[in-house]
């Protein structure tokens, strides 16, 4: 399995972060330049414990579909989601938030497995990795920034 850790400091309540990170519109505007799309939405428009939902995108050009659930939501502290169906062997979030003394550090640890065994895991060490690290990267920029209030190219 590969993994990464990403952390990053946003100003503000870890309420205001926390909530923000359950926000299934907020997450389609951060991968909009992917095409993400909803095609099943959480019931009720919010994930809650046990929402599942269906994303399309295209990543190296090729459309893929991913159906995930969200799970151990503990407010305002952490949650997981992990995928149902999709692209990968295996993918697995987990998203902490954590008081800092400019607001908010929120931890992001991805696990994941690309499908096809020791191809998969060469594509992983190659390039996966770093490939949704960036991804996830810009989502939490674009968190940060619409929960802080300011542009994107500040």
């Amino acid at each position: 399995m590969a993994e990464f850790v990403l952390e990053t400091v946003i100003a503000a309540a870890p309420e205001a972060v926390f909530a923000a990170s359950l926000d299934p519109a907020l997450h389609v505007r951060s991968m909009a330049q992917y095409g993400e799309t909803m095609v099943e939405a959480p019931a009720g428009g919010a994930f809650a414990e046990g929402s599942t939902v269906t994303w399309r995108a295209k990543h190296f050009g090729i459309p893929f579909r991913l159906r995930s659930v969200v799970f151990d939501i503990d407010p305002p502290h952490r949650f997981c989601d992990r995928q149902l169906s999709g692209p990968f062997g295996a993918f697995l979030h987990e998203h902490v938030f954590e008081e800092h003394p400019r607001g908010t550090l929120m931890r992001d640890t991805i696990t994941f497995r690309s499908p096809a065994g020791p191809i998969g895991r060469l594509v992983d060490r190659l390039f996966m990795r770093e490939y949704m690290r960036r991804l996830i990267a810009e989502r939490n920029e674009t968190l940060a920034a619409e929960i802080e209030g300011r542009s994107l190219s500040a």
